[in-house]
């Protein structure tokens, strides 16, 4: 089995790295430490130690952005007591930004370049930074094995495409990450299969739209126009049939997945969740905004009564399916009657999470280029805060109603509030808290539960967060 964990070593150069944004961000620092460890590279957690300091960073918001900017200042105040500190910007800003991040650092590399850091870092001199920003059509990583950065050794991300081809008014995906592209399913298989032979219990399956994912390769001389099902010149996979080849590791291997597009998600795919029990029932499924004239000015490519529609299939076929949402407040010329749209379709649908955020302008997207920002910030925060109030008592009700039910539970280690108690999500992604029992446990001759054992719990109470639980 291949070791998945970062190595330590003294000796070796260390890379401090720091992550900002999604999954799929936490992912590619996966696959940085791997390449700069095959390249002599050793990780640090402690940024004084670091021979290199890499902010692996997002651009859907202009916050997440001035964090960036922020912890850069701290980062040259480190170069100061060490000039031999190579300072580094990855992933989206540093597409977006480029020249300007390189009059404040060392290193500037894109989404699709990381296997040039260990070139890049060679070549960096006192009055030469580097730079590669190249976009590519065919990166997909899917040769890396990454090293993994998760605490815990049960839950672990895989990257099955790349890029998007959507491109929403107002997001700035699409010009930091590229083209979609997806990767080989096998590689995918061989990867989460790798992983459970190390002991994970879970992946997440990760892209900007999986349910675009699809992959296929024909054999020197195929006709033109073969069959989907003609596997013996062409072979097609889908999302719908990269899920079931997952599944089919192990019924000890739970799968997720994230994230979904409504304009994609078929009744295949529906259908292939509920086929597999260890295929969680949780779709993660970004709604924007509940008027249909913002999701036109958006461009989402779908409208109010399709979103509810295929809420209404999930529900029909997957009664216990969870679902969660993100949504964006005070977008271009948002009316409070658009505002109102979103709260009734919050009401609605009764999510049992949600990403809530104001609108921001990112430069170079359509919204920029086409519309004005003219909803006034103090309107787009109280619109934001009733979202956000709505979705608390939503989140409630949701949990009220698994009151007296019983979840398989894998446990991700203790609870944060209470070392004594365990915690983990259950197959709608809800998280759990229940006592550990250790004692009785101990006194009944059984090992003490924890991270990656599955455990049966009944939901007692709860709150807006959390299902507080005991074992059964």
């Amino acid at each position: 089995m291949n070791n998945l964990k970062p190595i330590v070593d003294q000796e070796r150069p260390k890379v401090y790295i720091e992550t900002y944004g999604c999954q799929m961000n936490v992912n590619d620092s996966e696959v940085i430490l791997s390449i700069l460890q095959k390249n002599g590279y050793a990780l640090t957690e402690d940024m004084d130690r670091a021979d290199v300091i890499l902010a692996n960073t997002c651009s859907i918001r202009d916050n997440a952005e001035q964090r960036i900017w922020g912890r850069i200042e701290q980062f040259r105040l480190q170069k100061k007591r060490n000039p031999q500190v190579v300072i580094g910007i990855v992933g989206c800003m540093a597409e977006r930004l480029k020249d300007k991040l390189l009059e404040k650092v060392d290193l500037v590399a894109g989404p699709d370049a990381y296997r040039s850091l260990p070139a890049l870092l060679r070549d960096i001199r006192p009055d030469s930074p580097q730079i590669n920003v190249l976009l590519s059509r065919e990166e997909t990583y899917a040769d890396i094995s990454p090293v993994r950065l998760d605490r815990n050794g049960v839950s672990a991300y895989i990257s099955i495409m790349r890029g998007c081809n959507n491109v929403c008014s107002y997001c700035v995906v699409p010009y930091t990450r590229g083209a979609e592209r997806s990767r080989d399913p096998h590689s995918i298989v061989r990867e989460a299969r790798e992983l459970f032979e190390n002991g994970y219990k879970e992946v997440n399956l990760l892209g900007q739209n999986v349910d675009s994912y699809l992959w296929k390769e024909c054999r020197e001389g195929a006709a033109e126009g073969v069959s989907v099902g003609d596997v013996k010149e062409c072979e097609v996979v889908n999302f719908a049939r990269l899920l079931e080849m997952v599944a089919a590791i192990s019924p000890e291997l739970r799968v997720r997945f994230s994230t979904s597009h409504p304009k994609d998600i078929s009744d295949e795919v529906i259908s292939t969740i509920a086929a597999h029990e260890h295929t969680c029932r949780h779709i993660h499924l970004p709604v924007q905004s509940g008027s249909s004239r913002i999701l036109e000015k958006m461009r989402r490519k779908y409208d109010r009564e399709w979103y509810l529609e295929r809420v209404a299939k999930i529900r029909e076929v997957m009664p216990d399916c969870g679902l969660s949402t993100d949504v964006i407040a005070g977008f271009c010329s948002e009316t409070e009657q658009d505002h109102q749209d979103t709260l009734s379709l919050f009401e609605q649908v009764c999510f049992d999470s949600a990403f809530m955020f104001q609108y921001s302008v990112r430069p170079g997207t359509l919204a920029s280029r086409h519309y004005p920002d003219d909803v006034p910030p103090e309107v787009k925060t109280a619109r934001l805060n009733e979202i956000i109030a709505l979705q608390t008592k939503m989140s409630l009700k949701s949990n009220q109603k698994d009151m007296g039910k019983t979840f398989k539970v894998l446990i991700e280690g203790p609870s944060k509030r209470n070392p004594d108690d365990l915690c983990g999500r259950a197959g709608n992604n809800k998280m759990c808290v229940f006592p550990s029992m250790a004692a009785e446990r101990a006194t009944q001759g059984l090992a003490p539960l924890g991270a990656g054992d599955y455990v049966n719990v009944k939901v007692v109470d709860c709150t807006s967060a959390t299902l507080i639980c005991k074992i059964v």
